[in-house]
């Protein structure tokens, strides 16, 4: 819009421009015709003031050449020479008057002084003859006469009156100088005026253009100032209030869509760094969690190694004060020496188990448990966790009751001899927490959670865990209150060790307990459909 309408104005004033040049160029062209047309009626008219005074002197030379005063012929000649010029010159100019004016109102003067010309032209034909015939008067000849027969030859041409016809022409041609000169002041003034309205004009065209265009541009480029000043100040949800169909709305537009884009980048880069700071407070929040483990573990890594050293020198000491207290003395009966090689065998016993507690713990401190995984039949370990367990349980009083289960399909991708032994630790602690006549069951079934897996299940009938004490039962030497008071010699490491081994296979172990009902330890672990080489046909059998 606002172009159109500059390119209106400019072309308007272009125009104006346009036409003033036409103007000045047709005025001058008139004011120069006007000059020139006054310029020939002036040299017309001093034509013939020259061709009269020319005359004048050349009849001046007649009379001195009869009176015998010694006119030079040259000066007849030149004045005759003269005279000829000026006519030709006359003639010219008034060739040239009718081309710059050949109007209806100046041919009658035209015609004149044509007609003059031929006449003086004529005369001076005539005087030319009669001159140069002139000789000095003889004695006796009648001056006066001689002169009066000349006069007439100078006077009178065609039967017409010479001097009043250059007399006419005078006047004739003096008033035309001044017609020619009034109409070249008047053309003169005419351009004059012509210029001065035409420069008026244009000077108003510009200043109501420039009016116009500084009124009608100067609330769009406010606006735009302060949108600029506004993005530059990062005040982005600042919108330039322009909605035209200008140029000027439209750069608005534009500048308010940057605005726009800018704001959404913005918010995206506020929420991606609110995003980032959370995942860096996050991280450090793990990291300080894990540094936190660290230092627990470090701690109950230190703990462990006290009780442990606790553990080992308790049995180390009874067996050293067994064997010496036997060997003091005086002989003894075989039966004493057995009891005390007996309660020697017993304590090495418990030496070795809380020395395995040890080692285990120290391979799988790492979570990097050496498995050699394969595909077996989870019976087997089962039925071999039994057989080893079945020992201890008939010390403590204890039936161990497993249900018969298939072997050939319940397969898994483990470790043997670690299964077993996780096994074997689920079944020592159900059986030395169990008191005697009691029942262990055992049970193989797939998982009711995993459809893809197996679940061995071991429910004994012993002092059950509270159920505060639950979450802390796989941390490392924790014991509850009623496991120390049932089992003192206990290490706490037993349930720790089977949870590493369980999740070393993928798998994991839960308990569900009360104080009183027993507990129920359950493994899950992931289902092998590779087959394994196993021994088909044979069942699972306390």
């Amino acid at each position: 819009m606002f172009r159109r309408r500059l390119t209106l104005s400019l072309t308007l004033l272009a125009t104006a421009a346009v036409i003033e040049g036409l103007g000045a160029a047709a005025a001058l062209s008139v004011a120069e015709r006007q000059v020139q047309r006054g310029r020939v009626a002036s040299d017309i008219h001093t034509g013939f003031v020259e061709l009269s005074a020319t005359k004048q002197r050349l009849r001046t030379w007649v009379a001195q050449r009869q009176q015998g005063a010694g006119a030079d012929p040259s000066v007849r000649e030149t004045l005759h020479n003269d005279m000829r010029r000026t006519i030709e010159r006359l003639q010219a100019l008034s060739s040239e008057a009718i081309e710059l004016d050949g109007s209806a109102a100046t041919r009658s003067e035209h015609l004149r002084r044509q007609d003059a010309l031929a006449v003086l032209s004529a005369s001076v034909g005539d005087l030319k003859r009669a001159v140069d015939e002139a000789e000095p008067l003889e004695a006796g000849v009648d001056a006066q006469q001689a002169w009066v027969a000349l006069s007439g030859v100078f006077d009178r041409s065609q039967g017409r009156d010479v001097r009043q016809l250059i007399a006419d022409s005078l006047a004739r041609e003096a008033a035309a100088v001044v017609r020619e000169r009034a109409a070249a002041d008047v053309s003169l003034a005419w351009m004059r005026g012509f210029w001065l309205a035409m420069a008026t004009t244009l000077a108003l065209l510009a200043m109501g253009a420039a009016w116009h265009f500084a009124r009608a541009l100067r609330r769009p480029l406010d606006h735009l100032n302060e949108g600029a000043r506004a993005l530059q100040q990062g005040q982005l949800q600042h919108r330039i209030p322009l909605d035209g169909a200008d140029e000027f709305s439209a750069v608005a537009r534009s500048m308010n869509t940057l605005a726009a884009e800018l704001e959404v980048h913005r918010a995206r880069e506020v929420e991606q760094r609110h995003e980032l700071e959370a995942q860096v407070a996050a991280r450090t929040a793990e990291l300080q969690q894990a540094l936190d483990a660290l230092r627990q573990a470090d701690a109950r890594r230190r703990q462990l190694f006290a009780d442990i050293s606790h553990e080992l020198r308790t049995p180390t000491t009874a067996i050293r004060g067994e064997a010496e207290i036997t060997l003091r003395g005086a002989d003894r009966p075989a039966d004493d020496y057995k009891a005390a090689l007996r309660r020697i065998v017993d304590t090495s016993g418990q030496l070795a188990a809380v020395i395995n507690d040890l080692l285990t713990m120290a391979r799988s401190d790492i979570d990097a448990l050496s498995l050699v995984r394969q595909p077996l039949d989870l019976a087997e370990p089962a039925r071999d966790a039994l057989v080893q367990a079945s020992a201890l349980a008939a010390v403590r009083g204890v039936s161990l009751q497993a249900d018969a289960v298939e072997t050939g399909r319940c397969f898994v991708l483990g470790d043997g001899q670690r299964l077993r032994q996780l096994l074997l630790i689920l079944l020592d602690n159900a059986v030395r927490y169990s008191p005697p006549g009691s029942t262990v069951k055992l049970r193989l079934h797939a998982d009711a959670v995993d459809d893809h897996g197996w679940c061995i299940e071991i429910r004994d009938d012993g002092i059950g865990i509270p159920a505060h004490e639950l979450p802390q039962v796989f941390d490392r030497h924790f014991r509850g209150h009623e496991a120390r008071r049932q089992r003192p010699d206990g290490s706490g490491l037993g349930l720790t060790i089977a949870q590493a081994l369980a999740r070393a296979h993928g798998g994991r172990i839960d308990l569900t307990s009360a104080p009183g009902q027993g507990t129920t330890a359950r493994l899950s672990l992931p289902a092998c459909d590779a087959p394994p080489r196993a021994r088909p046909g044979q069942e699972m059998a306390a």
